[in-house]
């Protein structure tokens, strides 16, 4: 189906490393994706909080692990100055250009908007704490931020990550209260069963939600029919759900490089990230935020647009900084690979 104008699709590809993470509900189980031998950016996977490191890059394939290879764990160092005493990293694998020739924000270059120690601090809630929910919860609390943390299976499941982080675990139905942003970022096909009304009350006027979420039909969702049949983008069909327009980031971002690859404004080394949505401050808002956190933006177009940037596209899971970004962006292709159909 051809993802292409306003009832657009969804692609899907990978980049470099191990295991396609198929969380099951919102667990972080994961299962392993021999054909590409591959990390999905964007996914939770939790086997043993490793992952498999394997060459690979911007439009290669790496090859499955050797039988018999140990896991790489990242361990505590100069890394994890930022974080609480007593954290930890543990090296996990992760979770358009809205037409060609039109102008693309972004942010990059030159003195931060406000430094660090100026910004605004936000109360968050982030419901789903698998690789790419955990990771956000430990760089954001570091940066200062208060946020709340919930997942399917109950706050005395996190008490670990809170301890590490500071943040508050709540059940999901609480996770949005009083949070300015909310970061949806679990598996789509749990998307359905998050709480039909009440999952935003008491969430702060203006709030803004961010979705993470993509779409594996054969490794985990199963076919939705919306998606594939009705060319809905994988976003758009996540906004009807949840009955609130989204902001799409961090589909396509490798987990442990929220923690690892965070860079000052200017560095030649700091990666873009392409950020989707129909709501300009709202995007604005998301975008500020991402910034805080290390990294650049592409403005990747509205909702509808947001196919560009879906898995097995060319910015998906890619390294590299604006430009690069933006030309992925211009040269994804709107129709569905049949890998990526359920």
């Amino acid at each position: 189906m051809p993802r292409g104008g306003a009832a657009s699709c969804s692609c899907c590809a990978a980049r470099s490393c191990a295991v396609i993470g198929a969380a099951l509900s919102m667990r972080g189980e994961g299962t392993k994706d021999e054909l590409r031998g591959e990390t999905m950016p964007g996914t939770a996977n939790r086997e043993r909080n490793a992952v498999w490191c394997v060459p690979g890059g911007r439009g290669g394939r790496g090859a499955p692990p050797p039988s018999g290879s140990s896991p790489v764990r990242a361990r505590g160092g100069a890394r994890t100055a930022r974080f609480p005493p007593g954290a930890r990293q543990v090296l996990t694998p992760g979770t358009g250009n809205s037409g060609r020739g039109r102008p693309v924000a972004h942010f990059h270059s030159g003195e931060p908007r406000h430094p660090p120690e100026r910004q605004t601090l936000m109360k968050i809630g982030i419901i789903g704490a698998g690789n790419i929910g955990g990771n956000l919860t430990r760089r954001l609390t570091a940066l200062g931020h208060e946020v709340s943390v919930a997942n399917s299976r109950g706050p005395q499941t996190l008490t670990a990550l809170a301890e590490e982080t500071g943040a508050t675990p709540v059940p999901v139905t609480e996770a949005a209260r009083g949070a300015r942003l909310v970061v949806v970022t679990i598996p789509l096909k749990a998307i359905p069963d998050l709480p039909a009304t009440g999952l935003f009350d008491g969430a702060a006027q203006d709030f803004v939600v961010l979705d993470t979420g993509n779409y594996y039909p054969r490794e985990r969702d199963g076919r939705i029919a919306a998606i594939e049949d009705e060319g809905l983008t994988e976003s758009r069909w996540t906004e009807r759900h949840l009955g609130h327009p989204v902001v799409k980031a961090f589909n396509g971002t490798y987990a442990q490089d929220i923690l690892d690859r965070h860079r000052p404004s200017g560095d030649p080394e700091r990666i873009a990230l392409p950020v989707a949505g129909d709501d300009e401050q709202a995007k604005k808002t998301v975008r500020e935020l991402i910034d805080e956190l290390g990294f650049d933006t592409v403005d990747a177009g509205g909702i509808d647009d947001s196919w560009r940037q879906q898995p097995d596209t060319p910015v998906y899971g890619l390294r590299g900084g604006v430009e690069a970004v933006e030309r992925a962006l211009a040269e994804a292709s709107p129709e569905r690979p049949e890998s990526f159909r359920g």
